[in-house]
Formats: structure tokens, sequence, C-alpha cells
């Protein structure tokens, strides 16, 4: 099965699974799996989809285990395609599941909130942002019909919490948890402070990170405002991701194993790289806000990676969600505010 020749051993009992993401052009999560004194520990577990499913067993018997021997789940982030074959794989293997209480709090909102009520939060969201009748319709139809609209509607609620700064509970290993918010308000990443395979070889730096989805080699995550129906917090989630990239940028970890793409080192140049990115194009949107916008105005601006029209409809929310969290942290920043009595809401550069 080509799965199974897929898995990659990084040494030092840790091996790493590509999980299949159904449509989706990241094309799967990077599972990675901790050998402990106690059995296996998962790291993320992928999109809940059959063939997801089929691969991880797959790829757990090709790393010498099974998806019973799993001792526990420790997940980056509550997204469905991290989080969403978990409550499968403690069904499978009476796991614990840990995730970090701020995600966790999403999760259990997701799981107690009226199916419906996502898809008038994303009406309600987009019509304050300015997007045109064409695109809140299908949403009003969606309601009308009973549809549930997000994935994931009912992912499993963890059973531990992942509490920054402390060492994990895995007996045989020194897995440091780092609170990374940003791509969403309980990310971690997992510090694992042992000695790189490599070091004999002279591979600078200090262990190993698992950075989910918060430093990636070639991609920029999306940074859009946290989707929480019910959590009218105002928040930053931009400054929240810059800050965090600080904070692993200092560990300077000899080797990142991300849940996408692929591994690689020096994490601290990848870092600079992100900040310089993110400054560059809050400087451009600094050009486009000389003429009021709205956030859908702004999106429609903005570069991507093709024309606006090209964008599929979800895709297109995503985007203005981004538009969003750059436009917070420029009024945080006191570079943009928003237009006295525009409605929608228009910003415009100071």
């Amino acid at each position: 099965m080509a799965q199974v020749t897929r898995v990659t051993e990084h040494g030092g009992g840790v091996w790493s699974i590509p999980v299949p993401i159904p449509d989706n052009p990241l094309g799967h999560t990077l599972v990675h799996l901790l050998d402990t004194d106690r059995g296996p520990v998962l790291i993320d577990t992928g999109w809940d989809d059959p063939t997801a499913w089929d691969t991880l067993t797959a790829g757990l018997a090709a790393c010498g285990t099974s998806v019973a021997d799993v001792h526990g789940v420790l997940v980056t982030h509550h997204h469905p395609d991290h989080h969403g074959l978990s409550g499968q794989v403690r069904e499978a293997s009476g796991a614990w599941i840990a995730m970090h209480a701020a995600d966790a709090q999403v999760v259990r909102r997701t799981r107690e909130a009226e199916p419906s009520r996502w898809l008038l939060y994303l009406e309600e969201k987009l019509s304050a942002a300015g997007a045109p009748e064409a695109h809140l319709a299908p949403l009003r139809a969606g309601r009308a019909a009973g549809r549930e609209g997000l994935p994931g509607q009912r992912p499993a609620l963890p059973d531990r919490e992942i509490v920054p700064g402390e060492l994990l509970d895995l007996p045989g290993r020194r897995l440091r948890a780092v609170w990374t918010p940003g791509h969403t308000p309980g990310h971690v990443c997992l510090h694992l402070e042992e000695a790189h395979p490599a070091a004999g070889e002279g591979m600078p730096g200090h262990g190993r990170l698992f950075s989910g989805d918060h430093l990636l080699p070639e991609i920029t995550p999306h940074i859009g405002l946290y989707e929480d129906p019910d959590d009218t917090t105002v928040i930053d989630p931009l400054g929240d991701y810059l800050d965090s990239l600080e904070r692993v940028a200092a560990l300077a970890p000899a080797e990142v194993l991300p849940a996408h793409q692929y591994a690689f080192t020096d994490a601290p140049a990848r870092v600079r790289a992100l900040l310089s990115h993110h400054e560059e194009r809050l400087a451009g949107l600094l050009t486009l806000l000389t003429t009021p916008l709205t956030p859908w105005q702004l999106a429609e601006s903005m570069e991507w990676n093709r024309p606006w029209e090209q964008i599929p409809y979800g895709s297109r929310n995503i985007a203005v969600s981004e538009a969003e969290a750059h436009l917070r942290r420029l009024v945080k920043l006191g570079r943009a505010e928003a237009v006295p009595g525009s409605n929608p809401v228009m910003y415009q550069a100071m």
C-alpha cells in the first residue's frame, strides 16, 4: 500500500505518517508517532474520513505498532485535519486525548451549539464585513434547508489539558508544551528536549520541535479571526502569532517536524522570513487603505495565490477572515482606524 511505503522514520523513536485530507490542496497531515515507555503517542490524528483512517492504521502497522496500542493523543490544535480522528483512536485504544484549554473550549462550544448557529454566525460576520448579497444567499439557503455548514460539528472532547511550559506525562521522554496562539487560540508546539539523533554529526540546535501548523517550511499559515460564535472578546490573532513566532525562534530547535509538507532545519531563519512577510503585507494593506474599504473590499484587493474571481466560495470566507485579522493588527498598532458611522464598517489608514 502506498501509504505504508511513505512512512518516515526520523530516528530516536519518532515517525511520521502522511494522512490524506480529502479534496484539499495541502494533500495530507503529517501525523507523528512518538514512542514512550507506556506505548506510542500520536501528535495529531488527521481528518475524520474512512480513507484517512485506513491510511493511519496502515501507517501505524508500518511503524511496528497498531491503533490498539496507542497510549495517548496530543492535539496541536482543534482543526479537523488535526483533531478529526482523535475520537476514533480513543474508541479503538482507550487512549487519552490532550489539548490546550483554549482550543478545548472551542471544541466544547462547537459540540454544544446548534448546527445552524454556525451558518447564522458566518452570515452575520460576512454581512458586517461588507459581503455582497450573492455571497450571503447560499448561507441563508443552507440554514433554511437545515444544513450544518462546518465540518467537525461533534469533535471529540479532550480528557487531558496541555499546560504551557510543562513537561508532558510521557515516561521515558522529555516533551515540553509551548503555547503558540495565532492560527488558533490554543495552538501548541511540542519541544522534544532530547539530543537530536544526528547530534553526533554536528547538527546545531536544541532537540526537535513538533510545530503543528505554526511553523511550516514553505507555507504561511492562515491567520484569521478565531471562529467562535459565542466569544465576543476583542482579539489580535496576528499579534498573537507574531509573538509566538519569536518564542519558537528562541528555542532554536535542531529540526522542525511540522504537520504539513516536510521536516526542516534553521527555525530562526524561517521565523525571520515569516515576520518580514507579515510586515510587508501590513505595509501593503496600508497603501490600499488610503481609500476607505470594508474588510470584504480589502480582501478582494489583496494578493492571493490566484485572482479573486477564481477563489472558491469557502476560501473567500477564509480570505475575509485573514483580512480582518490584519485590520485588527493595524488598528491595535494605531496605523488604521474604522470610519465613524460607516455601515458596513470601513477602515482607512491613519
